[in-house]
């Protein structure tokens, strides 16, 4: 793997592949700027090199050029992030670009305007590419949050730098990490897999079966799990039709000594709502009206036996509904076992949009190993497949 640490940017100008989707309030101030600091690394070591930069990225779903998608909003926080007064240029190809690009001396950074204002881009238009390629002497690709999409900017403009193109620092660092859980993983390996739903887990957990010794399965979906053996779940979340789809998995689970956790107890609510009533029922035994959001005190318990014996913890995935206060105490205890096992020694790395959000919403994210900056790009990871913006840069 070549990364930018492999190259001297001395006189060169470094055409960025960076993931500044970010998000924005109603006065178009950046809310979270998680993702432009992950950048900094792979920025600075280019301009410490003595090289330019020329950033680009994505920002939202624009189905036109909307004012709101444009990245000339972020360039104040960048600019403060990096100690460094960025330019911008409020078009991503063409004359104009070009000549700003000319203009460009050692230890300047230009960002150009959203990508997905053309909608080549997200088409992986080769046309696009070629003249996005104009615009930089070495191909650097950082944004792991969009590793897993064929775009112009992601996959198909590497063709156009054969032998110039590296890993910037994040998405190498992306790579390896996920890479110490799929390859290199101490054991036991425990992967918690939560959220709502089997079908959008399924990929995942039939990849990971080979990998790991425990996997805990909790939130919405771990109720198709419960109904599947004959639990009564009473109102809670449950996909009807994948219950055999369950009761497989638990099946391949057992034939490859995969030890399966599953919620014994559960808070139950007589309403999805923040101020429903409450009580602890069995997990298999939820009364009609009644519906499990959250996993119980004896679950709590279970969990964390298991999650302190471990080496190696993959989280992906909420096991209540963590937004409603009543509902947050199993994923913040969880992720206090994780961070705990993490202070112990064990490998702790958490994906997925929703843990991710709860690692930050609990001032956990300096107490696990890693916490992966890419939802979709990570989970494809996990379930085997080849990212095209990874491929193409070997």
């Amino acid at each position: 793997m070549k990364t930018v640490n492999d190259i001297d940017f001395k006189n060169k100008t470094a055409l960025i592949r960076v993931d500044f989707n970010v998000p924005l309030d109603e006065d178009n101030n950046v809310t979270d700027d998680t993702r432009i600091k992950a950048a900094k690394p792979t920025i600075l070591k280019i301009l410490k090199d003595g090289g330019s930069c020329v950033l680009m990225s994505h920002l939202g779903r624009p189905k036109d050029h909307e004012e709101k998608f444009s990245l000339r909003h972020i360039v104040k926080t960048l600019s403060d992030i990096l100690g460094v007064d960025v330019k911008f240029v409020d078009d991503s190809i063409g004359p104009k670009v070009e000549e700003a690009v000319s203009k460009l001396g050692a230890g300047d950074v230009l960002l150009l305007e959203n990508l997905r204002y053309y909608p080549e881009e997200t088409k992986g238009d080769s046309h696009f590419a070629e003249k996005l390629a104009k615009l930089g002497d070495i191909y650097v690709n950082d944004a792991f949050g969009t590793a897993h999409r064929a775009h112009a900017s992601t996959a198909i403009i590497a063709d156009y730098f054969p032998d110039h193109k590296c890993f910037g620092l994040l998405l190498a660092s992306e790579v390896e990490n996920v890479g110490k859980v799929l390859e290199n993983s101490e054991k036991p390996v425990t992967a918690v897999i939560g959220g709502a739903k089997v079908s959008s887990k399924i990929t995942i957990i039939e990849n990971i079966l080979d990998k790991i010794d425990h996997l805990i399965i909790g939130g919405g979906m771990a109720f198709t799990f419960i109904k599947a053996q004959g639990g009564q779940i009473g109102d809670s979340l449950v996909e009807e039709d994948k219950q055999d789809l369950a009761l497989e998995i638990l099946e391949k689970a057992k034939e490859k000594n995969v030890k399966v956790h599953l919620p014994t107890d559960s808070i139950i609510a007589d309403d999805f709502s923040a101020d429903a009533n409450i009580k602890i029922s069995s997990v298999d035994n939820i009364p009609k009206g009644w519906m499990g959001l959250d996993v119980g005190p004896q679950t709590i318990k279970n969990f964390d036996k298991v999650i302190l014996e471990s080496k190696t913890i993959l989280w992906n995935g909420p096991v209540g509904v963590f937004e409603m206060e009543k509902f947050a105490k199993g994923t913040i205890a969880l992720g206090e076992s994780i961070a705990n096992a993490t202070k112990n020694g064990a490998f702790s790395l958490v994906g997925g949009g929703d843990s991710v959000a709860a690692v930050h919403q609990f001032n956990l994210t300096d107490r696990v190993s890693y916490v992966s900056t890419g939802g979709g790009a990570m989970l494809e990871m996990l379930e085997g497949k080849t990212l095209p913006g990874i491929s193409a840069l070997y």
